[in-house]
Formats: structure tokens, sequence, C-alpha cells
């Protein structure tokens, strides 16, 4: 018998099999299959750990979102039974204009809620990495401090500090530019900026935080190879710097762009939407729907319309700045060249 007979019949596979792929048993393939995990002790005592915060996410958050969503198909004043409607709420939402002009002022909003912060951040973050000076820590800090502030202090602030005899004014005076001055949050035509420029302040110290901490991530030598390639400082700025900071950069778009899309406080606080409507957003039409004029279903229906707007745009920013393969970042070559 030929040694290939010989293995063929100690293994069990046909003669002419052999040097073929050979089909596996059922126990290899069973093998090879992905096993579910398996809720051990461990596993039970673990979820008693996070079983509080659970709890209260449940109850807190999910609930009143299901609560929410309920509502926005009932007439509902909060006091009498509830009328369905329908999707009658949502109807109400889109065909109203006042409400369709509030989006679009918080559309306008993302320019110096979003945008302003995160090139202001950069900038600043780009120039502190590269400074070093005494005290740098402390002026940090003294930059960070309108983001810890509370919102209505920043609000009464800003409206003292913007009124017709406020700082501002008294400043373009000072300098010779009174035919500037205007009351800056009660002109139709500044309000809407004003409480852009407010914002922007708020949010360009978060922006710079995160850039900082992504900044001191980067491999030193992609600065030192660039150098040796003749880059300057813009050059590695632009091309090193802003790359590798697209995560930082993901999560401050998102996190500005939700406060710009939810923010009530600081208009409330400021101008009430005043003068007119001119400065009007969603978030203000569901409180004044639900606590002023006692229609939570429409303002219900119109929270969930911008839960879901907020939803979108984050999603349309994490794809569009997610990380591909690692592009983005830049190596540098064994000669020294940056690519990427």
């Amino acid at each position: 018998m030929s040694t290939t007979a010989t293995t063929a019949a100690a293994t069990g596979t046909p003669s002419g099999a052999t040097g073929r792929h050979r089909t596996s048993s059922p126990s290899r393939l069973s093998s090879r299959l992905p096993r579910l995990p398996r809720l051990s002790s461990w596993s039970w005592s673990s979820l008693l750990y996070v079983a509080p915060a659970l709890a209260f996410f449940a109850v807190f958050v999910l609930y009143p979102i299901g609560i929410s969503v309920w509502y926005s198909f009932y007439d509902y004043d909060g006091l009498t039974v509830g009328t369905p409607v329908g999707w009658g709420n949502y109807t109400a939402v889109f065909t109203d204009a006042r409400l369709r002009a509030a989006l679009l002022h918080s559309l306008l909003l993302l320019v110096f809620y979003a945008a302003l912060p995160v090139c202001a951040g950069l900038l600043l973050a780009g120039a502190m990495s590269r400074i070093r000076v005494y005290g740098l820590t402390v002026f940090r800090a003294v930059l960070f401090v309108p983001q810890i502030l509370s919102s209505v202090v920043v609000a009464v602030a800003w409206r003292n500090l913007l009124a017709d005899d406020g700082a501002a004014n008294a400043l373009l005076r000072a300098v010779g530019l009174g035919r500037f001055t205007t009351s800056w949050l009660g002109d139709f035509t500044t309000a809407l900026p004003s409480i852009g420029v407010i914002g922007a302040w708020v949010e360009y110290g978060l922006c710079m935080v995160l850039f900082l901490s992504g900044i001191v991530a980067i491999d030193r030598s992609v600065y030192e190879a660039a150098r040796l390639d003749g880059a300057g400082p813009v050059r590695e700025f632009l091309l090193i710097t802003v790359p590798a900071l697209r995560p930082q950069i993901s999560i401050a778009l998102i996190l500005t762009i939700t406060f710009a899309l939810r923010n009530f406080d600081l208009i409330w606080n400021t101008t009430r939407g005043g003068p007119g409507t001119s400065t009007t957003v969603p978030s203000l039409f569901v409180y004044q729907d639900a606590f002023q004029n006692r229609m939570l279903g429409r303002a219900s229906a119109l929270a969930v319309v911008l839960t879901a707007v907020i939803l979108v745009v984050v999603t349309v920013v994490q794809l569009a700045l997610r990380e591909r393969n690692g592009s983005g970042r830049r190596t540098a070559r064994p000669g020294g060249k940056v690519r990427s």
C-alpha cells in the first residue's frame, strides 16, 4: 500500500482528496464559531454595581423621553384628559412659520456657538503649545473660566455690558466710534449676533482645553521631521496639528452644536426671544407652550423634533470627521519626510 493510501486510511480521508481542502468536522466548525458570553456570578455581581446608575438613567431620562413621545400624539393641557390627535401636533410644528424662523435662528447660531469657538480654540491651543512663558497655566485657567460660570451669571453680566449705557458703548465713545453705539440686545439687527458672540465667548474655553489635551499626545518627532523638511509654524499647524486633532474636533463640534440647538437659559435671561421674535429658538417655544400656554402636546412634539434634529446633525458630524484607517495623522518616514 502506498504512503498516500496509508495516510488516507489512517485519517479516514479518501486518497483522491489528499492535498485538497478538507471538509472540517462539525466539532471543528463549532470550535471556530464565536461563543456567546455566559452570565456568570461575577457578571451578575458587576451588574449590581451599575444598577443604581441604570435606575437613575431610566427614571430621569428614558421615562421622560417616553412620556414626551406619548404626549406628542395628544391635545393635552396637563390637567384634563388628553384627546388623541395623531400626527396633528407634528403637522403644526412643521407648518408654523414662527417655529421655522426659530429653527433658522438656531442654525445661524451654529456659526457662533460651534464654528467660531472651534477655530478660536484651535488657534489658542496651537499658540500656547509653542509658547513657553511663566504663568501660562494661570492664563489657560483664566481663558477657561467662561465655561464654568453659571449661564445666568453670564447672561446678566453681558446684558449689562451690552446695554445702552453699558461698557461696550462707553468704549466705542471713548475711541471716537460713538456713531456705532446701539442697544445691542434691543435692536432687531444686532440682537441675534450679540447672543451668538456671548455663546462663542462661553464655548471657546472648552474647545481650547480639548485641543490642548490632544496636542500633548502628538509625537514630537513628527514636528522635528517637519522642521527638517523646512516646514514653518503655520505649515506644522495646518498639516500636522489640525489633522491629528480630528477626534478632539469631533467631540468639540458635538458639544457645541448640541449647546447651540438646545440653548434656552442664555437667551431667556438676556432677550426672552426679543425684540419681537428676532432671537427666538425652538427651546424657547417648548417652554412657552408647555408652561405658559398649557399646550403640552405640541410642546412635546416640538421637543421630539428638536431632539431628532440634534441627533441627525451630531451623526453627520461624526461620519464626516471619523478617522479612516488612521487618515489625518502624519507619520515620519525613515528619511525624515512627513507623509500622510
